[in-house]
């Protein structure tokens, strides 16, 4: 018995370990530039620099869009990461102020890279039924820093996912480069407060926080 246990809790152990060292990075800004960097390259028509973020912009680009959560599996934690290429969404910013912004995700494309995992993720979060989520901008929100580098807001807005909508805050980054305008954005979630329940299976079970990802190219 004693070696039995063992040879689970060893093999958990370089499981975990595994898949740890496989899961991304969380998305994050490219290197930061100022804005006399920005305004100093001259970009072509249309294109953004840091001066000029006044209009509507259309996600995306190389935008990706996902979610992280912890497994944990005979005691070990094991990170797991879902993400699409497949983002849209418009945001429009006036004057410096960013006055309306919608996200929409297809959350049939996020996946991980486990089959098994991600035909359960559709299943939980009934996507037959509600194939997409959604993140419209609830209020405006001052968005002038980004002007001068790296802008970090809080924008409020209202979360639906599986049918169930819900008020949250990003935590928000953003950045203008030559070309567009960068966008990081952080959700916290727990899976009671969207009438869910974390996947359970006795041996691994999904802890009841995570976050959504994302990051998004705007461009006009």
């Amino acid at each position: 018995m004693v070696v039995l246990v063992s040879g689970v809790w060893g093999g958990s152990v370089i499981y975990a370990s595994l898949e740890n060292s496989r899961a991304p990075e969380e998305l994050a800004l490219s290197t930061p530039i100022s804005a006399s960097t920005a305004t100093a390259t001259a970009p072509a028509e249309g294109t953004s620099t840091a001066g000029t973020i006044d209009g509507a912009w259309a996600v995306g680009g190389t935008s990706q869009a996902g979610y992280r959560v912890n497994e944990v599996l005979n005691g070990q934690d094991v990170t797991v990461v879902g993400r699409t290429n497949n983002v849209e969404g418009q945001v429009t910013v006036d004057g410096t102020s960013l006055t309306a912004a919608k996200i929409t995700v297809p959350m049939t494309g996020v996946a991980t890279d486990n089959n098994s995992r991600d035909g359960q993720f559709l299943s939980i979060l009934k996507t037959s039924e509600f194939p997409t989520s959604t993140f419209p901008l609830a209020k405006a929100v001052d968005f002038s820093a980004v002007r001068d580098g790296v802008a970090s807001v809080q924008p409020v807005g209202d979360l639906s996912v599986a049918g169930i909508t819900k008020p949250v805050a990003v935590i928000l980054e953003a950045q203008t480069t030559a070309t567009i305008v960068e966008v990081q954005g952080t959700i916290p979630i727990t899976f009671s407060d969207v009438d869910m329940d974390a996947p359970n299976l006795g041996f691994v079970k999904v802890e009841n926080t995570g976050s959504i990802e994302m990051l998004l190219q705007l461009s006009k």
